[in-house]
């Protein structure tokens, strides 16, 4: 049930259409949000910080299709080593909402300067 509840809050079919060659990226990370989602702990490590599951579990449900996007393109430019993968998307996702916009407005920023009020 919490499979179909993410896939249908991210809108997994139109991921399918615009991100075809990352599917199985984007696999991996429906099935990493249900696995937190389904944990049973009162807290959940991210970043190397404990925070209660609830907030979690309450963030993961909120992603969106923009954020799997985001995670996704994130995740194409990094060349550095991840040593754990896990941990890696984790944060990515959990902290998605709260930096997706100013990483992109500092991508504008950086390519049009001419726009940076």
């Amino acid at each position: 049930a919490y499979e179909n509840l993410v896939k249908e809050t991210i809108d997994y079919e139109s991921l399918e259409v615009t991100h075809h060659d990352d599917m199985r990226q984007v696999d991996e990370i429906v099935n990493l949000i249900v696995e937190t989602v389904m944990c049973k702990n009162d807290k959940i490590l991210i970043a190397s910080n404990w925070y209660p599951a609830s907030l979690v579990k309450k963030k993961f449900l909120m992603l969106t299709y923009s954020h799997i996007e985001y995670v996704l393109h994130c995740m194409s430019g990094n060349t550095t080593k991840v040593k754990n993968i896990k941990k890696y998307l984790l944060a990515a996702l959990f902290n998605a909402p709260s930096t997706m916009n100013g990483y992109y407005q500092a991508e504008v920023n950086h390519d049009m300067p001419g726009l940076v009020r």
